[in-house]
C-alpha cells in the first residue's frame, strides 16, 4: 500500500512538470510555424525553411512522393512556387500539437494558400524533434 501511495504522490508531482514542458514545447513549435508563415508571406523561402532540420535526412512527403534532404526540399519549393503570385498568402491552422517525449512532437493541421491563380489547401502531419536546443521539423507529410 505504501508503494502505491508513494507512486501516486510521485506522479502527482511530475504531472504539472510534464504539463509545463508540454505547454512550452507547444508554444515554441507554434512560434516557429508562425515565423514560417510570415516568411512565406514575405516571399522568403530560405527563411521559411529555417523551421526544417538542415540535414540530408529531412523527409518531405508531398504529391510528388518522398524527398530527402533540406536542400532538395528547398529546391522543390522554389520550382513549385517560383514567384509571389504562385506563393500567394499562406495560413496554417494547427489542429493539434502532441508532445511524444521531451525531444519529439507530432503536429497535425491544415494549410491554405490564397492566390490570384487559384487557391490551394490541404492537411499536414509534422514530426518535430528538439535538436541542439531548437525545435525543427524532421518529417513533413503535406497533401
Amino acid at each position: 500500500m505504501k508503494k502505491i501511495l508513494l507512486l501516486s504522490a510521485f506522479c502527482m508531482l511530475l504531472g504539472p512538470l510534464f504539463s509545463q514542458q508540454n505547454a512550452a514545447a507547444s508554444r515554441e513549435i507554434r512560434r516557429v510555424m508562425q515565423e514560417q508563415q510570415d516568411a512565406w508571406n514575405r516571399g522568403d523561402l530560405e527563411e521559411f525553411m529555417q523551421g526544417y532540420w538542415q540535414s540530408d535526412s529531412l523527409r518531405f512527403i508531398g504529391s510528388r512522393g518522398l524527398t530527402y534532404g533540406w536542400q532538395a526540399t528547398l529546391d522543390n519549393y522554389k520550382k513549385g512556387y517560383p514567384d509571389r503570385d504562385a506563393m500567394g498568402t499562406l495560413t496554417f491552422d494547427i489542429l493539434s500539437v502532441e508532445l511524444l517525449s521531451k525531444k519529439s512532437a507530432f503536429v497535425v493541421g491544415k494549410w491554405h494558400l490564397a492566390r490570384k491563380v487559384g487557391d490551394l489547401s490541404g492537411h499536414y502531419t509534422l514530426l518535430w524533434r528538439k535538436i541542439k536546443g531548437k525545435w525543427v521539423i524532421v518529417a513533413d507529410h503535406s497533401s
